[in-house]
């Protein structure tokens, strides 16, 4: 049982204005695991008045870029080497399997780090241009100020890293909200951001529910939002920035459309598509979840695909060996087990999976993983973002078929094509509306490529030098008679 009892704001561990507690329940024994503080009206003020007083008069803005380089990687070799505590505390908190916490919730970020600081060497802070009346133009790319960085519980750590870090890079001071089904690795960060001594008031770490979100949106302070969740949300906190014209960028969800063409080898498909729509329960915004077949193959794709998702071992998720854990919480287990119910409700064929508890579990949030196959894009299966272990194989015509079914989406955020064909891919990829997509692979998030999705999937990018770019704002400076 862990008790944080504290707050981590500006640097400094404070106990809380109200003195409220929550509790953390594990997804797989369904028992408490952890009393956490939780931050109210008073603490959100606090965090967001001493960044802001970081900002407008301390340090941290006004370093050589060089120097905050420096210290993000004092940050990453003191992370790294709590990477093993980091995985067992998301493990605990989520349900992820220990491996694959491990591999993508902790190691992703750890790299990420180092990855940023390569392209913060590289960042073009200034520029200078000759203007068209004959003035030089000085561009500078300053810190855009005190930022809000709101995460959802799936995977906290990439997500927190991913905004956290670039935005220390452009010298900004951060407020991180973490999710309250996973706190725990957000406290152990502050712990190490303290070992790493950054000025007072550069980052703060607030623990809560969606109230704190709200008011951490809200506070006139705070000069830019940066938010991943839902789209529903998503909707809100823009609408909540414009009212303020605060800047935001938002990473919400996904309905991604794997398209498979006629010549590729169903045991790669379903290989790489277990791997980018079932790691972490698919529980991942940019999870392959709509299969798109040729129907005159389907039949081979599906059994490839029914094969991968009856091999997954589901259990225990601190057991190495597991492959598959619970849902994060309740609510989420009776979601997806709602839409498992309602895609056969609508006509899709069960081939593996339902609404019915694994073999062999008796509690914990379980979902068997499912397959629909005989469904079309209309079905809410096909529609709706689920955000559980259940994929929808839905065949198409022809190419220009499966475009359009890919593209008959509300959301943008991500999508692949298989073949054995390259330029076929790419010329496919150039015809699906997403932020982002990939050949022959689930989108694989590259530390140097940006991230970010169009329509209901959001805007703006994370990671790239354009994850950089997103945390400053562009002065253009005029000098005449040039320098």
């Amino acid at each position: 049982m862990h008790r944080h009892e504290k707050l981590f704001i500006g640097g400094s561990w404070v106990s809380p204005n109200a003195g409220d507690t929550f509790e953390v329940t594990s997804p797989h024994t369904e028992a408490p695991i952890a009393v956490v503080a939780a931050a109210g009206p008073a603490d959100v003020d606090a965090a967001v008045t001493g960044a802001r007083a970081a900002f407008d008069d301390g340090p941290w803005p006004r370093l050589d870029p060089a120097d905050r380089i420096d210290a993000v990687r004092r940050l990453a070799k003191i992370y790294a080497a709590q990477q093993s505590s980091m995985a067992e505390l998301i493990t605990a908190e989520i349900g992820a399997p220990i491996s694959f916490a491990q591999r993508a919730q902790v190691g992703l970020p750890s790299m990420m780090m180092n990855a940023f600081c390569d392209l913060a060497e590289g960042f073009a802070w200034r520029e200078t241009r000759h203007g068209f009346y004959g003035a030089d133009l000085e561009l500078r790319r300053e810190p855009v100020g005190v930022v809000a960085a709101i995460v959802p519980w799936n995977m906290p750590q990439f997500l927190i890293v991913t905004k956290l870090i670039p935005a220390l890079l452009a010298g900004c001071c951060v407020v991180v909200k973490p999710a309250p089904e996973s706190p725990l690795d957000a406290l152990l960060l502050a712990d190490l951001i303290e070992q790493a001594d950054l000025p007072a008031g550069v980052v703060s770490v607030l623990p809560g529910d969606a109230e704190v979100g709200r008011q951490l949106i809200g506070h006139p302070g705070v000069d830019k939002v940066s938010f991943t969740g839902s789209t529903t949300a998503g909707k809100a906190v823009a609408a909540a920035c414009a009212a303020d014209l605060k800047r935001v960028s938002l990473e919400l969800g996904g309905k991604s459309a794997a398209i498979v063409l006629d010549d590729a080898d169903p045991a790669a498909v379903a290989a790489a598509v277990r791997s980018a729509s079932l790691s972490n329960c698919g529980q991942i915004c940019n999870a392959l979840t709509r299969i798109l077949v040729p129907a005159n193959r389907s039949d081979e794709f599906v059994d490839a695909l029914a094969a991968e998702m009856t091999s997954l071992r589901i259990g225990d998720p601190a057991d190495p060996a597991t492959q598959l854990g619970p849902l994060v919480a309740k609510r989420q287990q009776d979601r997806v087990r709602d839409y498992i119910t309602e895609g056969a409700r609508e006509g899709a064929r069960v081939v593996v999976g339902g609404a019915d508890m694994p073999d062999g579990l008796e509690r914990g949030w379980y979902v068997r993983p499912t397959l629909f196959a005989d469904a079309n894009n209309s079905m809410r299966i096909a529609r709706e973002e689920i955000f559980g272990p259940v994929l929808t194989a839905i065949p198409y015509r022809d190419e220009d078929d499966a475009v359009a079914i890919a593209n008959d989406s509300d959301y943008g955020l991500a999508g692949s094509v298989f073949t054995t064909d390259t330029d076929r891919g790419l010329a496919v990829a150039g015809r699906v509306r997403t932020g982002t997509f990939g050949v022959n692979q689930g989108y694989t998030m590259d530390p140097f490529g940006p991230f970010g999705g169009v329509k209901g999937s959001g805007y703006g990018r994370e990671l790239g030098p354009e994850g950089i770019d997103g945390y400053t704002a562009l002065k253009s400076i005029s000098v005449a008679g040039g320098r």
